[in-house]
């Protein structure tokens, strides 16, 4: 009677530990916030330009206009003839508990290498300012910019610290996003993103994957629909209820997968990723997510991620795995001499607390970051920069020698720099900050 007693004492209290920790954790794993009441706009507003289908040269351009669905096409117009072509939009509605939008997207097709393009959307008679872009010829060589995170709060800097980035790098082609580009799925967040895009998204493409901040939290996740009606793209390219693109563009094919869903969901997106890997004949192989495969926040991270791709990732040589979510700067190379190499990355105010590995190369915390990815003939450049500073941070080269590919790291004379001040009330902030010493005393970091 007495073993009994003790049992039923032991399994009360563990009963009631595990309803003190759901409790604590029931509004990370199925909080989500009210969304205020919106009108949208009656003209034409939140337009992006962005990528069309696996041909590298075609385009779509999404904008929103009013709550009801209205006659709207685009016009565009090729900068070397003088016809201008009238290309009819097609439109939905996404109705959201704070209001109701209208969203509509046109393709352009038949766009040729080294053309400037001019083009403006209408939607009942009401139209948008001419915009230009370019497609740019084939030359095997490309330079695009990447940010992971940046939902950022309202009124943020990141419109600031983006185009302070284009300023520096003028000749970008386009822009890669790693992912919660939005703080939350709420409008007033979608329009501080198109705010933090402004004359960037009209005339340069934007490619981005999803995150986690991009979807409604439940026990079934669920993608605010708002996402793939902006990122037009993924009307076409998705697979079931998986957000998935692949494209070539030059000479090189991306791969944009949605790390965020349920095993089963990450199953079906492994055989789609093998089936394009061994079409892919492409001389650089990028693949993009959000979640990272190897996690710098902790060793059991992500591990269904990593399970499901890394091994596909090393067999069919991708080159570079574009990753955000953690919320620091970190980078690996596999082995520590070869590829495939893989960075984390954000331009997001907030920085999260991360762990040491030693797998990796360098860590960064404390700042927000771009990367810059330029190839050239047989020679990928990955440069990383301080986006507060304009400051580089990490360099390295991916050279293809034949059959042989060799990683060279170009950052042993940047100084790595990690900065935190901990909340010393706070027992995870002290930890932390006694990592960070640990690791600068393993470095030698000053």
């Amino acid at each position: 009677m007495k073993h009994k007693r003790i049992v039923r004492t032991i399994c009360s209290l563990l009963l009631v530990g595990l309803v003190v920790w759901v409790w604590s954790r029931w509004n990370v794993w199925f909080g989500n916030p009210t969304e205020s009441s919106y009108i949208s706009s009656p003209i034409p507003s939140r337009i992006l330009l962005t990528f069309s289908d696996s041909i590298g040269e075609n385009r779509n351009v999404s904008w929103q206009c009013d709550s009801v669905l209205l006659p709207s096409h685009l016009e565009f117009q090729d900068m070397e003839g003088t016809i201008i072509q009238s290309i009819p939009a097609k439109g939905e509605i996404c109705e959201s508990p704070g209001g109701k939008s209208a969203f509509y997207v046109a393709r352009l097709r038949g766009l040729q290498p080294g053309h400037q393009y001019r083009y403006r959307v209408c939607t009942h008679e009401r139209y948008s300012e001419w915009y230009q872009f370019t497609i740019h010829p084939h030359r095997n060589a490309t330079e695009f910019l990447f940010v992971g995170d940046i939902q950022d709060t309202i009124a943020g800097i990141a419109n600031q610290l983006l185009k302070q980035a284009f300023m520096r790098h003028p000749h970008m082609e386009f822009l890669v996003c790693g992912g919660d580009l939005i703080e939350r799925p709420l409008d007033c967040y979608w329009d501080e993103m198109f705010k933090t895009l402004d004359s960037i998204a009209q005339v340069m493409p934007i490619l981005t994957v999803t995150g986690n901040h991009d979807y409604w939290k439940g026990v079934i996740c669920q993608l605010d629909p708002r996402f793939w009606l902006v990122n037009s793209f993924y009307q076409d390219s998705r697979v079931g209820d998986n957000q998935l693109f692949s494209f070539e563009y030059d000479n090189i094919q991306f791969f944009c997968l949605d790390s965020n869903r349920e095993f089963w969901y990450l199953w079906q997106q492994r055989e789609w990723l093998k089936h394009q890997l061994e079409a892919s004949d492409a001389k650089w192989k990028i693949l993009v997510l959000h979640h990272p495969l190897y996690s710098i926040k902790g060793s059991m991270n992500n591990l269904i991620q990593r399970w499901m791709f890394d091994d596909l990732v090393q067999e069919y040589g991708v080159d570079l795995v574009l990753q955000g979510h953690e919320h620091a700067y970190a980078r690996m190379r596999m082995d520590g001499k070869t590829t495939p190499v893989y960075t984390v990355s954000h331009c997001s105010p907030k920085n999260y607390r991360i762990e040491f590995d030693d797998r990796f190369d360098r860590f960064g915390s404390g700042s927000r970051y771009y990367q810059k990815v330029r190839t050239h003939n047989d020679t990928l450049f990955l440069t990383a920069y301080d986006a507060t500073s304009g400051m580089l941070y990490d360099s390295l080269q991916i050279q293809k020698k034949g059959h042989q590919t060799i990683v060279v790291d170009l950052a042993q004379s940047i100084p790595e720099i990690i900065t935190f001040i901990p909340d010393v009330n706070n027992r995870k902030d002290r930890q932390f900050a006694e990592r960070i010493q640990t690791y600068k005393d393993r470095k030698g970091i000053k």
